[in-house]
């Protein structure tokens, strides 16, 4: 199994809530998704990131096909957009 953590600061926190939607709806779609948890941080301190993601993927040919998956990279410039930092964790468990 692969777990996939994906961290984001945001230009402006209001956009928080688009982010976790669009990202979440990514679990009905996107076939090689096992499970997907977006969450909003309420700490707001700084060094929080404003937006978290965690998911997980049977291996990581699994993390990859979801990489390249379509609905995946449509997803893509709207988070190039909204986001002035991105910090990714991908581990085994």
């Amino acid at each position: 199994m692969i777990k996939h953590l994906v961290m984001w600061t945001l230009h402006d926190k209001k956009d928080a809530l688009e982010v976790k939607n669009t990202l979440e709806a990514l679990k009905d779609k996107v076939p090689s998704i096992i499970d997907i948890e977006v969450g909003i941080d309420f700490s707001r301190t700084d060094v929080s990131a404003d937006v978290v993601l965690y998911s997980t993927f049977a291996d990581q040919d699994a993390l990859e096909a979801y990489k390249a998956h379509p609905d995946h990279q449509a997803v893509l410039p709207m988070m190039a957009k909204v986001t002035s930092s991105r910090q990714v964790v991908d581990y085994h468990i």
